[in-house]
């Protein structure tokens, strides 16, 4: 059966939500994990909660917006693995807010995080893949990309572009790589509505905590498209809670 084992997988935002979730499931999967956040804090949390249960997984303090941070991931899984097998870009922003509140410096932020942030992942793994002849992206998009809703615009197309950068990815990829973008809608993160304008922070975490699905399971999708045999290229999941219109 395809596994998981063994397979070095590199996790942006991995320090809570759902890049945390995905860290947890794949080491009990038997995984060698390199998990990259800001929060060194809360990323050690994580590494040290994997490693007291068995796993392999070590931190590095990573700002997807930065180039060299994300090269200090990818070689810190050279250094002690030999190779990277995943890269799963997770990092994300979600400070929506209406247009006429004029909050460019959130825009700029999702901008950074979610398009240059995964540029910048591509930019450090592809040539890694490259050498290999093998390797797997798996970038974290949302239902918001199809779907747009006020005020939600900025983000929503932030995400789109998550699409539009993978697919061009995976024409140009050749046989041994994959591409696989994974979309969740309303997942139960600490990042809905996180610096979001008031009105729309109110209105989203009570959306939230109404319907939305658990972490867990976006990371089982991530999982389950890791684990495909080589050949096998999962292009998108879209998994969303049954009671999200």
């Amino acid at each position: 059966m395809p596994t998981v084992q063994d397979k070095v997988i590199a996790i942006t935002g991995a320090s809570s939500g759902i890049g945390e979730a995905t860290a947890r499931l794949l080491a009990e999967r038997g995984a060698r994990l390199v998990l990259g956040a800001r929060r060194e804090d809360r990323l050690n949390a994580v590494v040290d909660g994997i490693t007291a249960q068995g796993g392999t997984a070590a931190g590095v303090v990573v700002d997807v917006t930065r180039r060299e941070d994300l090269r200090r991931l990818t070689d810190t899984a050279l250094e002690r693995h030999g190779r990277l097998d995943v890269l799963v870009s997770n990092a994300g922003t979600m400070a929506v807010s209406p247009f006429d509140e004029l909050r460019q410096d959130d825009w700029d932020a999702m901008v950074a995080t979610h398009v240059t942030g995964l540029l910048n992942g591509i930019g450090a793994a592809l040539p890694v893949f490259r050498r290999q002849g093998t390797g797997h992206f798996v970038n974290v998009s949302s239902t918001a990309a199809r779907v747009v809703k006020s005020p939600q615009a900025v983000y929503a197309a932030t995400k789109a572009a998550v699409h539009v950068i993978s697919e061009g990815l995976r024409q140009e990829s050749g046989p041994g790589l994959r591409v696989t973008v994974v979309s969740p809608g309303f997942t139960h993160t600490e990042g809905v509505g996180k610096g979001a304008s008031s009105e729309a922070a109110a209105a989203m975490t009570r959306m939230r905590d109404e319907i939305a699905m658990p972490p867990s399971a976006v990371a089982s999708a991530i999982g389950y498209a890791i684990e495909q045999p080589a050949g096998v290229d999962v292009g998108e999941i879209v998994l969303r809670p049954t009671a999200q219109a």
